[in-house]
Protein backbone atom coordinates (compact mmCIF):
# COMPACT_ATOMS: atom_id res chain seq x y z
CA UNK A 1 0.00 0.00 0.00
CA UNK A 2 1.34 3.48 -0.79
CA UNK A 3 2.22 5.97 2.00
CA UNK A 4 -0.21 8.58 2.12
CA UNK A 5 -0.42 12.44 3.73
CA UNK A 6 -1.24 10.73 7.53
CA UNK A 7 2.42 9.05 7.03
CA UNK A 8 4.21 12.28 6.97
CA UNK A 9 6.35 12.90 9.93
CA UNK A 10 5.73 16.45 11.11
CA UNK A 11 9.21 17.48 10.76
CA UNK A 12 9.84 17.10 7.16
CA UNK A 13 6.66 19.54 6.56
CA UNK A 14 8.53 21.89 8.70
CA UNK A 15 11.61 21.34 7.24
CA UNK A 16 10.21 21.88 3.78
CA UNK A 17 8.82 25.41 4.83
CA UNK A 18 11.90 26.13 6.34
CA UNK A 19 13.92 25.22 3.07
CA UNK A 20 11.72 27.02 0.83
CA UNK A 21 11.46 30.42 3.10
CA UNK A 22 15.00 31.01 1.60
CA UNK A 23 15.18 32.47 -1.38
CA UNK A 24 17.96 30.79 -3.65
CA UNK A 25 16.82 32.30 -6.88
CA UNK A 26 20.04 30.90 -9.23
CA UNK A 27 20.91 34.63 -9.33
CA UNK A 28 21.50 35.54 -5.86
CA UNK A 29 23.62 33.27 -3.24
CA UNK A 30 22.46 30.34 -1.32
CA UNK A 31 24.74 30.68 1.78
CA UNK A 32 22.41 30.88 4.24
CA UNK A 33 20.60 27.53 3.52
CA UNK A 34 23.98 25.94 3.24
CA UNK A 35 24.61 27.74 6.63
CA UNK A 36 21.50 26.23 8.08
CA UNK A 37 22.05 22.86 6.85
CA UNK A 38 25.30 22.51 7.92
CA UNK A 39 24.29 23.50 11.11
CA UNK A 40 21.91 21.07 11.93
CA UNK A 41 24.01 18.04 10.49
CA UNK A 42 26.68 19.12 12.80
CA UNK A 43 24.95 18.98 15.44
CA UNK A 44 23.57 15.63 14.66
CA UNK A 45 27.33 14.79 14.66
CA UNK A 46 28.29 15.04 11.37
CA UNK A 47 31.37 15.76 9.40
CA UNK A 48 30.95 18.45 6.65
CA UNK A 49 32.99 20.68 4.27
CA UNK A 50 31.90 23.35 1.70
CA UNK A 51 33.49 23.98 -1.51
CA UNK A 52 32.46 27.85 -2.68
CA UNK A 53 32.09 29.54 -5.69
CA UNK A 54 34.58 32.80 -6.80
CA UNK A 55 32.06 35.20 -4.70
CA UNK A 56 32.20 32.73 -1.62
CA UNK A 57 28.18 33.79 -1.50
CA UNK A 58 27.44 30.34 -2.93
CA UNK A 59 28.51 26.94 -1.34
CA UNK A 60 28.32 23.12 -1.78
CA UNK A 61 28.02 21.32 1.27
CA UNK A 62 28.65 17.43 1.49
CA UNK A 63 28.15 15.88 5.10
CA UNK A 64 29.01 12.03 6.36
CA UNK A 65 26.90 10.63 9.01
CA UNK A 66 28.24 7.40 10.18
CA UNK A 67 31.63 5.44 10.38
CA UNK A 68 34.81 6.61 8.67
CA UNK A 69 36.77 4.10 5.86
CA UNK A 70 33.73 3.33 3.80
CA UNK A 71 32.06 3.90 0.71
CA UNK A 72 28.69 4.77 1.28
CA UNK A 73 25.70 5.89 -0.23
CA UNK A 74 24.86 9.73 -1.59
CA UNK A 75 21.90 11.81 -1.35
CA UNK A 76 21.87 14.76 -3.54
CA UNK A 77 20.20 17.64 -4.30
CA UNK A 78 20.58 20.94 -5.81
CA UNK A 79 19.94 24.35 -3.37
CA UNK A 80 19.01 26.70 -5.94
CA UNK A 81 15.30 27.38 -7.80
CA UNK A 82 14.73 29.14 -10.56
CA UNK A 83 13.37 32.95 -10.73
CA UNK A 84 9.54 33.93 -9.91
CA UNK A 85 10.30 37.17 -11.72
CA UNK A 86 7.28 37.82 -14.35
CA UNK A 87 5.23 34.96 -13.37
CA UNK A 88 1.53 35.09 -11.93
CA UNK A 89 1.97 33.02 -7.90
CA UNK A 90 -1.08 33.59 -6.32
CA UNK A 91 1.13 34.51 -2.33
CA UNK A 92 4.60 34.27 -1.73
CA UNK A 93 6.51 32.12 -3.31
CA UNK A 94 8.82 31.92 -0.35
CA UNK A 95 6.18 31.15 2.31
CA UNK A 96 4.66 27.72 1.96
CA UNK A 97 0.68 27.40 1.32
CA UNK A 98 -0.90 23.91 2.15
CA UNK A 99 -4.06 23.28 0.01
CA UNK A 100 -6.06 20.58 -1.00
CA UNK A 101 -3.23 18.32 0.27
CA UNK A 102 -0.37 20.15 -1.76
CA UNK A 103 2.37 22.42 -0.81
CA UNK A 104 3.17 25.37 -3.16
CA UNK A 105 5.49 27.18 -2.97
CA UNK A 106 8.99 28.28 -5.33
CA UNK A 107 10.93 24.70 -5.02
CA UNK A 108 8.37 22.36 -3.19
CA UNK A 109 8.87 19.90 -6.42
CA UNK A 110 12.12 21.01 -7.95
CA UNK A 111 13.31 20.01 -4.90
CA UNK A 112 13.34 21.33 -1.53
CA UNK A 113 11.13 18.45 -0.64
CA UNK A 114 13.79 15.91 -1.11
CA UNK A 115 16.57 18.10 0.84
CA UNK A 116 13.94 18.61 3.49
CA UNK A 117 12.96 14.78 3.59
CA UNK A 118 17.02 13.90 3.75
CA UNK A 119 17.65 16.62 6.46
CA UNK A 120 14.43 15.61 8.42
CA UNK A 121 15.42 11.91 9.05
CA UNK A 122 19.07 12.68 9.31
CA UNK A 123 18.26 12.82 13.07
CA UNK A 124 17.23 9.09 12.66
CA UNK A 125 20.36 8.15 10.78
CA UNK A 126 22.46 9.82 13.30
CA UNK A 127 20.62 7.61 16.04
CA UNK A 128 21.18 4.23 14.40
CA UNK A 129 24.35 1.54 14.39
CA UNK A 130 25.08 2.07 10.17
CA UNK A 131 26.94 -0.26 8.92
CA UNK A 132 27.86 2.17 6.15
CA UNK A 133 28.16 6.13 6.00
CA UNK A 134 25.20 8.42 4.68
CA UNK A 135 26.49 11.08 2.17
CA UNK A 136 24.00 13.90 1.75
CA UNK A 137 25.31 16.43 -0.96
CA UNK A 138 23.74 19.41 -1.72
CA UNK A 139 24.90 22.22 -4.49
CA UNK A 140 24.55 25.35 -6.22
CA UNK A 141 23.60 26.60 -9.54
CA UNK A 142 22.54 23.28 -11.02
CA UNK A 143 19.53 25.24 -12.98
CA UNK A 144 22.22 27.30 -14.79
CA UNK A 145 24.04 24.47 -16.03
CA UNK A 146 25.15 21.87 -12.96
CA UNK A 147 27.93 23.92 -12.06
CA UNK A 148 28.32 24.06 -8.30
CA UNK A 149 28.81 20.49 -8.57
CA UNK A 150 31.42 19.80 -10.04
CA UNK A 151 33.54 21.59 -7.52
CA UNK A 152 31.88 19.17 -5.00
CA UNK A 153 32.69 16.38 -7.45
CA UNK A 154 36.45 17.27 -7.49
CA UNK A 155 36.82 17.98 -3.88
CA UNK A 156 35.59 14.30 -3.35
CA UNK A 157 38.81 13.04 -5.34
CA UNK A 158 40.42 14.11 -1.68
CA UNK A 159 38.64 11.69 0.41
CA UNK A 160 40.28 8.16 1.31
CA UNK A 161 37.20 6.39 0.09
CA UNK A 162 35.16 7.42 -2.38
CA UNK A 163 30.90 7.15 -2.04
CA UNK A 164 29.86 3.51 -3.41
CA UNK A 165 26.16 5.03 -5.38
CA UNK A 166 24.69 8.33 -5.54
CA UNK A 167 20.55 8.77 -5.62
CA UNK A 168 20.12 12.44 -7.13
CA UNK A 169 16.14 13.20 -5.66
CA UNK A 170 15.00 15.04 -8.79
CA UNK A 171 11.59 15.29 -9.26
CA UNK A 172 10.53 11.78 -10.68
CA UNK A 173 6.73 10.86 -8.65
CA UNK A 174 9.34 8.34 -7.02
CA UNK A 175 9.95 6.34 -10.29
CA UNK A 176 13.53 5.31 -10.63
CA UNK A 177 15.79 6.48 -13.83
CA UNK A 178 19.01 4.96 -14.84
CA UNK A 179 19.22 7.11 -17.92
CA UNK A 180 19.15 10.72 -19.12
CA UNK A 181 20.34 12.86 -21.80
CA UNK A 182 23.49 14.79 -22.04
CA UNK A 183 23.60 18.44 -22.82
CA UNK A 184 25.85 20.70 -24.52
CA UNK A 185 25.25 25.01 -24.62
CA UNK A 186 26.88 26.76 -27.48
CA UNK A 187 27.31 30.13 -28.09
CA UNK A 188 28.10 30.80 -31.76
CA UNK A 189 29.56 34.26 -32.99
CA UNK A 190 29.43 35.51 -36.51
CA UNK A 191 32.23 38.27 -37.36
CA UNK A 192 31.30 39.85 -40.36
CA UNK A 193 32.00 43.28 -42.10
CA UNK A 194 29.87 46.26 -42.21
CA UNK A 195 29.07 48.44 -45.04
CA UNK A 196 25.59 50.38 -46.56
CA UNK A 197 22.74 47.84 -47.96
CA UNK A 198 23.26 50.04 -51.17
CA UNK A 199 26.65 48.26 -51.85
CA UNK A 200 26.00 44.71 -50.35
CA UNK A 201 28.49 43.04 -52.28
CA UNK A 202 31.35 44.62 -50.16
CA UNK A 203 30.37 43.63 -46.97
CA UNK A 204 29.42 40.23 -45.13
CA UNK A 205 26.05 39.61 -43.59
CA UNK A 206 26.63 38.53 -40.05
CA UNK A 207 22.85 37.69 -39.72
CA UNK A 208 22.43 36.05 -42.90
CA UNK A 209 25.26 33.53 -42.03
CA UNK A 210 24.16 32.76 -38.61
CA UNK A 211 20.99 32.49 -40.56
CA UNK A 212 22.29 29.72 -42.65
CA UNK A 213 24.30 28.08 -39.51
CA UNK A 214 20.84 27.93 -37.98
CA UNK A 215 19.25 25.82 -41.33
CA UNK A 216 22.10 23.91 -41.35
CA UNK A 217 21.54 23.07 -37.77
CA UNK A 218 17.67 22.43 -38.49
CA UNK A 219 18.32 19.77 -41.37
CA UNK A 220 20.53 18.16 -39.06
CA UNK A 221 17.95 17.77 -36.47
CA UNK A 222 15.40 16.53 -39.21
CA UNK A 223 17.87 14.05 -40.30
CA UNK A 224 17.98 12.89 -36.82
CA UNK A 225 14.53 12.64 -35.89
CA UNK A 226 14.52 10.50 -39.39
CA UNK A 227 17.54 8.14 -39.00
CA UNK A 228 18.22 8.37 -35.43
CA UNK A 229 20.11 6.66 -33.32
CA UNK A 230 16.98 6.24 -31.57
CA UNK A 231 16.57 4.95 -28.06
CA UNK A 232 12.34 4.62 -27.26
CA UNK A 233 12.95 4.76 -23.92
CA UNK A 234 13.39 8.51 -24.26
CA UNK A 235 11.04 11.08 -25.06
CA UNK A 236 11.49 12.45 -28.00
CA UNK A 237 13.48 8.74 -28.73
CA UNK A 238 16.18 10.98 -30.12
CA UNK A 239 19.10 13.59 -29.80
CA UNK A 240 17.41 17.16 -30.43
CA UNK A 241 19.35 20.53 -31.57
CA UNK A 242 17.72 23.49 -30.42
CA UNK A 243 18.36 26.69 -31.36
CA UNK A 244 16.80 29.54 -28.47
CA UNK A 245 18.32 32.67 -29.21
CA UNK A 246 18.88 35.11 -31.90
CA UNK A 247 20.85 38.62 -32.24
CA UNK A 248 22.08 41.13 -34.80
CA UNK A 249 21.98 43.88 -37.00
CA UNK A 250 21.17 47.33 -35.65
CA UNK A 251 19.74 48.99 -38.63
CA UNK A 252 17.42 47.93 -42.03
CA UNK A 253 19.90 49.59 -43.79
CA UNK A 254 23.11 48.48 -42.87
CA UNK A 255 25.23 45.27 -43.48
CA UNK A 256 24.93 43.70 -39.92
CA UNK A 257 28.96 43.28 -38.92
CA UNK A 258 27.68 41.34 -36.09
CA UNK A 259 25.52 38.33 -34.92
CA UNK A 260 25.24 35.67 -32.16
CA UNK A 261 22.91 32.87 -31.35
CA UNK A 262 22.96 30.18 -28.64
CA UNK A 263 22.01 26.32 -29.34
CA UNK A 264 21.78 23.44 -27.34
CA UNK A 265 22.67 19.45 -27.72
CA UNK A 266 20.48 16.94 -25.95
CA UNK A 267 22.04 13.90 -26.80
CA UNK A 268 21.26 10.77 -25.75
CA UNK A 269 23.80 9.05 -23.96
CA UNK A 270 25.08 7.15 -26.21
CA UNK A 271 24.87 9.51 -29.42
CA UNK A 272 28.34 11.72 -28.82
CA UNK A 273 27.22 15.07 -29.14
CA UNK A 274 31.24 15.66 -29.94
CA UNK A 275 30.70 14.03 -33.27
CA UNK A 276 26.74 16.39 -33.93
CA UNK A 277 29.39 19.55 -33.26
CA UNK A 278 32.18 18.24 -35.39
CA UNK A 279 29.30 18.59 -38.41
CA UNK A 280 28.05 22.04 -37.03
CA UNK A 281 32.09 23.13 -37.18
CA UNK A 282 32.24 21.88 -40.42
CA UNK A 283 29.62 23.41 -42.19
CA UNK A 284 30.85 26.51 -40.39
CA UNK A 285 34.42 26.44 -42.17
CA UNK A 286 32.35 25.55 -45.58
CA UNK A 287 31.08 29.56 -45.47
CA UNK A 288 34.66 31.29 -44.19
CA UNK A 289 35.82 31.54 -47.06
CA UNK A 290 33.77 33.19 -49.39
CA UNK A 291 33.92 35.33 -45.95
CA UNK A 292 37.74 36.04 -45.71
CA UNK A 293 37.33 36.98 -49.68
CA UNK A 294 36.07 39.82 -48.16
CA UNK A 295 37.72 40.62 -45.21
CA UNK A 296 40.41 38.84 -43.40
CA UNK A 297 39.10 39.45 -39.81
CA UNK A 298 35.57 38.00 -40.37
CA UNK A 299 35.19 34.69 -39.17
CA UNK A 300 32.64 32.11 -36.88
CA UNK A 301 33.33 31.26 -33.52
CA UNK A 302 32.00 29.07 -31.30
CA UNK A 303 32.00 28.99 -27.14
CA UNK A 304 30.95 25.80 -25.61
CA UNK A 305 29.97 27.30 -22.67
CA UNK A 306 28.57 24.25 -20.29
CA UNK A 307 28.48 20.31 -21.09
CA UNK A 308 27.07 18.15 -18.89
CA UNK A 309 27.07 14.52 -19.06
CA UNK A 310 24.21 11.91 -20.21
CA UNK A 311 23.35 8.86 -17.70
CA UNK A 312 23.24 5.48 -18.83
CA UNK A 313 23.53 3.14 -15.46
CA UNK A 314 22.60 -0.84 -16.15
CA UNK A 315 19.23 -2.09 -14.94
CA UNK A 316 21.66 -4.56 -12.92
CA UNK A 317 24.00 -1.90 -11.81
CA UNK A 318 24.00 -1.67 -7.71
CA UNK A 319 22.31 1.57 -7.26
CA UNK A 320 19.69 0.86 -10.29
CA UNK A 321 18.78 -2.22 -7.93
CA UNK A 322 18.82 -0.59 -4.55
CA UNK A 323 16.81 2.31 -6.13
CA UNK A 324 14.32 -0.04 -7.29
CA UNK A 325 14.31 -2.05 -4.10
CA UNK A 326 13.57 1.06 -2.02
CA UNK A 327 10.68 2.21 -4.33
CA UNK A 328 8.90 -1.04 -4.40
CA UNK A 329 9.25 -0.92 -7.91
CA UNK A 330 7.93 -4.09 -10.04
CA UNK A 331 8.97 -3.24 -13.51
CA UNK A 332 12.12 -1.73 -15.28
CA UNK A 333 13.58 1.76 -14.65
CA UNK A 334 12.89 4.89 -16.20
CA UNK A 335 14.96 7.22 -18.73
CA UNK A 336 14.42 11.07 -19.44
CA UNK A 337 15.04 13.90 -21.62
CA UNK A 338 15.88 16.60 -18.56
CA UNK A 339 19.36 16.82 -17.51
CA UNK A 340 20.48 15.60 -13.96
CA UNK A 341 23.97 15.76 -11.82
CA UNK A 342 23.43 12.50 -11.66
CA UNK A 343 25.37 11.90 -15.23
CA UNK A 344 28.24 13.93 -13.62
CA UNK A 345 28.64 11.61 -10.50
CA UNK A 346 28.26 8.70 -12.89
CA UNK A 347 31.24 10.17 -14.99
CA UNK A 348 33.25 10.93 -11.87
CA UNK A 349 32.81 6.98 -11.59
CA UNK A 350 30.08 7.12 -8.72
CA UNK A 351 27.11 4.78 -10.16
CA UNK A 352 23.97 7.06 -10.01
CA UNK A 353 20.62 6.97 -10.21
CA UNK A 354 17.41 9.62 -10.46
CA UNK A 355 14.92 9.21 -7.97
CA UNK A 356 13.01 12.15 -6.01
CA UNK A 357 9.25 12.74 -4.74
CA UNK A 358 7.24 15.55 -6.89
CA UNK A 359 6.49 16.05 -10.81
CA UNK A 360 8.90 17.84 -13.37
CA UNK A 361 6.06 18.62 -15.30
CA UNK A 362 5.24 21.47 -11.44
CA UNK A 363 8.62 22.71 -11.94
CA UNK A 364 9.23 26.34 -13.17
CA UNK A 365 6.00 26.90 -13.12
CA UNK A 366 4.17 29.97 -11.15
CA UNK A 367 2.27 27.99 -7.95
CA UNK A 368 4.84 25.62 -8.05
CA UNK A 369 3.33 22.50 -6.15
CA UNK A 370 4.30 18.97 -4.67
CA UNK A 371 1.17 16.09 -3.61
CA UNK A 372 1.54 15.51 0.04
CA UNK A 373 1.56 12.42 -1.02
CA UNK A 374 4.76 12.57 -2.94
CA UNK A 375 6.07 13.72 0.08
CA UNK A 376 4.89 10.58 1.68
CA UNK A 377 6.46 8.34 -0.60
CA UNK A 378 9.96 10.38 -0.24
CA UNK A 379 10.09 9.40 3.36
CA UNK A 380 9.13 6.08 2.96
CA UNK A 381 12.05 5.49 0.42
CA UNK A 382 14.35 7.24 2.63
CA UNK A 383 12.92 5.20 6.09
CA UNK A 384 13.48 1.80 3.43
CA UNK A 385 17.71 3.15 3.14
CA UNK A 386 18.41 3.73 6.62
CA UNK A 387 16.64 0.19 7.39
CA UNK A 388 18.68 -1.22 4.86
CA UNK A 389 21.62 1.04 5.60
CA UNK A 390 21.58 -0.44 9.42
CA UNK A 391 20.93 -4.06 8.63
CA UNK A 392 23.52 -4.11 5.61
Amino acid sequence: MSPTSKNITPSCIEMIERLVSFDTTSHKENIQLIHFAADFLQGLGAETRLTWDESRRKANLFATIGPSGLPGIVLSGHTDVVPVDGQDWDGDPFDVVRRDDRLFGRGTADMKSFIAICLALAPEFAARPLALPIHFAFSYDEEVGCIGVRRLISDLGSLSVRPKLCIVGEPTEMQVIIGHKGKKNVLCHVHGKECHSALNDRGVNAVEIAADMVAFMRSLQKRIREQGPFDHGYDPPYSTVHTGTIHGGTALNIVPASCSFEFEIRNLPNHDSEALMAEIRGHAQDLVPEMLMIDGATGIMFDEYNTTSGLDTGEDDEAALLARHLSGANGPAGRVSFTTEAGLFHAAGIPAVVCGPGSIAQAHKPNEFIELSQVAQGEAFIRRLLDHMTRT
